[in-house]
């Protein structure tokens, strides 16, 4: 008994501290746990038997990016944290809000830290490096264009009526399949830690205008649907229609403006240097997507 309390003496309380967190903090934190890659992350973790809890504000305990004291109680006994930041990461208040978070979620041990960015964004790294805090293993997942906007995001109600109206252009963009990323993020919230320190840059296999996303869900629905490329400002007009604040309107166009310029017209082999497979083809998520009636 004496040189077991003799080694405890030695330990340092930094020491203690990730004994203790190593064992203790089991629960994993999925912060935008209802919204496209969450969900499906919070689900493969649940059905591998790992403790999840959703972080929203409609949660339990709820959490709130904007409010700090939801902070602590969203964080306890977890040991990883998957970080959809809201409104969107390229924010300009997101860098500073995450390197709170993050300091916050490291000392309490939530020690691995998986955040979402998007592609081809400089205003997005002030908030990836961010994360990058002392103690922290931080992956950051950079995606390209969701393919499920089409299926359960904004240009759903597009599908249903037939034409899709977007500033796109003839810009092709590397769509990706969201099950691929929530895969990714999974490993490097669960694995050996190889992850660790990484940017995985993620796309689809294959490069695809609007118009040919169209086509293929034409193609798999049964559906007349059909690209209809307009304006920046003709889609802030568009949005603005819809009651959209002047702010956000603003704010979207911009966004996809820099987003779809042709900066990220090219596939990367991401998705396979992080889980040694190759990404799904948008053609089979498509037809998935439709045995699943996620057009009606």
């Amino acid at each position: 008994m004496r040189a077991s309390l003799s080694a405890m003496e030695r330990l340092t309380m930094a020491q203690l501290t990730v004994r203790m967190t190593t064992t203790e903090n089991t629960t994993t934190l999925v912060l935008g746990g209802t919204g496209k890659t969450g969900r499906r992350i919070a689900e493969r973790l649940t059905a591998a038997g790992r403790p999840v809890r959703i972080g929203s504000r409609g949660g339990e305990p709820p959490f709130d990016w904007e409010d700090r004291t939801t902070w602590a109680p969203a964080l306890r006994g977890t040991g990883a944290a998957y970080l959809a930041y809201y409104p969107d990461i390229a924010d300009p208040g997101a860098a500073d809000t995450l390197r709170a978070f993050a300091e916050q979620a490291v000392r309490g041990g939530t020690r691995r830290l998986v955040l979402l960015s998007a592609r081809g964004m400089e205003a997005t790294l002030p908030a990836e490096r961010a994360v990058a805090v002392d103690g922290a293993e931080w992956t950051v997942i950079r995606a390209s264009w969701f393919f499920q906007n089409f299926t359960e995001g904004i240009l759903r109600d597009g599908v249903l009526g037939g034409e899709i109206v977007f500033p796109a252009g003839d810009v092709k963009e590397p769509f990706i399949d969201a099950d691929d990323i929530a895969e990714v993020a999974v490993a490097a919230l669960t694995g050996d830690g190889r992850h660790a320190g990484r940017i995985h840059d993620l796309t689809g296999p294959r490069l695809l205008t609007f118009a040919e996303v169209a086509a293929e869900i034409a193609r798999a629905s049964g559906r007349e649907v059909h690209y209809a490329p307009v304006s920046a400002a003709g889609y802030g007009a568009l949005l603005s229609g819809y009651g959209l604040p002047d702010d956000l309107v603003a704010f979207l166009t911009e966004l996809f403006g820099t987003l779809l310029d042709g900066r990220n017209a090219r596939v990367t082999d991401g998705v396979h240097r992080a889980l040694g497979r190759a990404p799904r083809d948008i053609a089979d998520v498509a037809r998935e997507a439709a045995a699943d009636r996620a057009w009606g």
